[in-house]
């Protein structure tokens, strides 16, 4: 059983040149809402130099915080224009907390009470109703790195909460020979992939927004399932070992969980942002994965 991962970078982590080496490792993936201090053709460039291809990771639809708010008389600032049947349900912290939207303007959230803290720009938001329409796909993030991309000859795009072909036809007309990754989160993403297969992309399984999107949890199970039947080389992410972020033991859910998705044909894993931030939490994963892969 060969097993790979793609691993989550942080742009100024100092381990990068270990992580590289690793036996599993086939690529590094860059999560496009980290800061940065350089251009995002300088900061290309400089991962490019490790010699492993370099996935960036486009945010489409997908919606997220842009400026601080501040409870309890809370608005919330989108990344995209929305327009949904209110009163609604808004899920935040990994769809840990939800709140209720009284009303939308725009890229505007008016809530009726909470989250009862600070909510953060980069934060993700889950609006789970069928009446959600998401204004546009691409932002100005997404088709700035596009252009760093072509610009460098770069090629390899993981893209956000895809749902139909002309997301990814929007990709290649700003770069034309993009090798598209189609990260299925929604449930009009699991339509798309279960309907139109591999035909247009590799297809991944996106566990972080997938699983608050499934809405019941225990539906994550068969998405999973429909996912790696639609392409047998769909790539897992997220919520994979993230235990082992806070312990340098993972629990043991953690394990069963990596051999339930072997166990079903996920061969290609990739490590989210939480337990890639620190050397120990990354290279344990990396090494627990190969062990299990053996």
């Amino acid at each position: 059983m060969k097993i790979s991962a793609i691993v989550t970078i942080p742009p100024y982590a100092s381990f990068i040149d270990e992580v590289v080496a690793h036996p599993i490792v086939s690529g590094l993936r860059l999560n496009t809402v980290m800061p940065l201090r350089e251009s995002p053709r300088e900061l290309l460039e400089r991962l490019a130099e490790y010699r492993q291809p370099v996935w960036v990771d486009l945010k489409g639809r997908q919606l997220r915080v842009t400026e601080p708010a501040l409870p309890p008389f809370t608005e919330v600032k989108l990344s995209h224009a929305i327009r949904v049947q209110t009163p609604v349900d808004a899920y935040f912290s990994d769809g840990n907390e939800r709140v209720r939207v009284a009303a939308v303007d725009g890229k505007r959230l008016i809530l009726e009470d909470g989250p009862r803290r600070m909510v953060g720009p980069g934060e993700s938001v889950n609006i789970i109703h069928p009446s959600l329409q998401i204004e546009g796909t691409l932002t100005e993030t997404d088709r700035a790195y596009l252009a760093a991309m072509k610009e460098l000859g770069l090629t390899k795009v993981m893209l956000s909460y895809v749902e139909s072909t002309s997301d990814a036809e929007e990709v290649n007309s700003l770069l034309p020979n993009a090798e598209v990754v189609l990260k299925i989160e929604t449930q009009k993403g699991l339509e798309f992939a279960r309907r139109e297969k591999y035909k247009h992309g590799q297809l991944m399984a996106a566990r972080g927004d997938l699983y608050v999107e499934v809405l019941h949890p225990h539906k994550i199970i068969p998405a999973l399932k429909d996912i790696i039947q639609a392409d047998p080389q769909a790539i897992v992410a997220s919520r994979i070992l993230d235990s082992l972020a806070w312990t340098s033991v993972p629990v043991s859910a953690d394990i069963s969980d990596v051999a339930f998705l072997m166990e079903i044909g996920y061969r290609t894993f990739m490590l989210g942002d939480q337990v890639c931030m620190k050397h120990d939490s990354v290279m344990e994963a990396l090494n627990l994965l190969w062990e299990m892969g053996k």
